[in-house]
């Protein structure tokens, strides 16, 4: 994930984040891992002074990690408020992170509060209706559905995020620029040649030629490992190459002999 004071915005998602936020229409961002979606919703929160709640959904999250569960303390029956509840009552910005990893059931109860009327019953504890504050803002994001764990949104929640942005891996240009931003030191072409590589796994990855898509935060440890005297092609093979070792040798040369052809022996 990229450090939230060099996030560069190279598509105009702050502008719409901004018109969905002052229109209160939760927004939806969906691309693949690595592309800056948590660092986009972060910034954006700092920029708008907002308190920032956030959950990173997976097969383990609960209900009651959303609304919360009962408590027992000293003889006395209690509620721990979830941070679905948390964030409603508080009206902070809620940050729902690959939303498309949760469970049916978990869904089902954030389709409830997402609901044009804004509010959630607390069946779990006195079942009183939760209604949230008039400035609470949701983003959520999704991965592609080509992703280990993903599911296919249901139609009534993906028509809760009205406002979708598409965030990608940017343009080599723009690419460079970012890297820049975090790192200085090693010279253009060095820096576009990593660029290059990266672009060329991420393609065969999204035709399944390989198993793996390298996100920008490795092209920004490329150049950090360039910056610290590292030769461009070690520093391909340490950051690119040798996490395909997990899926066999015959993965790991495939990406090996784009090395070599890139970089040379």
């Amino acid at each position: 994930m990229l450090q939230e004071s060099s996030y560069l915005d190279w598509n105009n998602s702050f502008d719409v984040l901004n018109k969905a936020h002052q229109l209160g229409l939760f927004v939806l961002v969906i691309g693949p891992k690595g592309t800056g979606k948590t660092t986009l919703v972060r910034e954006f929160a700092k920029r708008k002074d907002a308190k920032l709640e956030s959950i990173n959904f997976s097969l383990r999250t609960r209900e009651s990690h959303l609304v919360g569960t009962k408590t027992l303390e000293n003889g006395s029956v209690g509620f721990d408020e979830g941070i679905l509840i948390k964030s409603m009552k508080e009206g902070s910005m809620l940050y729902l992170d690959e939303i498309n990893s949760a469970e049916a059931d978990v869904l089902l109860r954030l389709d409830e509060a997402l609901d044009d009327r804004r509010q959630i019953v607390l069946k779990e504890s006195t079942g009183e209706t939760i209604e949230a504050k008039k400035d609470w803002f949701v983003v959520a994001t999704i991965n592609p559905l080509t992703h280990v764990g993903t599911k296919e949104l249901p139609p009534q929640l993906i028509s809760r995020f009205p406002v979708r942005i598409r965030l990608e891996y940017p343009p080599e240009e723009i690419e460079l620029e970012i890297i820049k931003r975090h790192v200085s030191g090693p010279n253009d072409e060095k820096l576009i040649l990593g660029i290059k590589l990266a672009n060329t796994l991420r393609q065969a990855a999204a035709v399944e030629e390989l198993y793996y898509s390298p996100s920008l935060r490795e092209t920004i440890s490329y150049a950090k490992l360039l910056a610290s005297g590292t030769s461009p092609k070690e520093a391909a093979n340490i950051v690119f190459a040798n996490v395909y070792a997990q899926w066999g040798n015959v993965e790991y040369q495939k990406v090996s002999d784009i090395i070599t052809s890139m970089f040379g022996n």
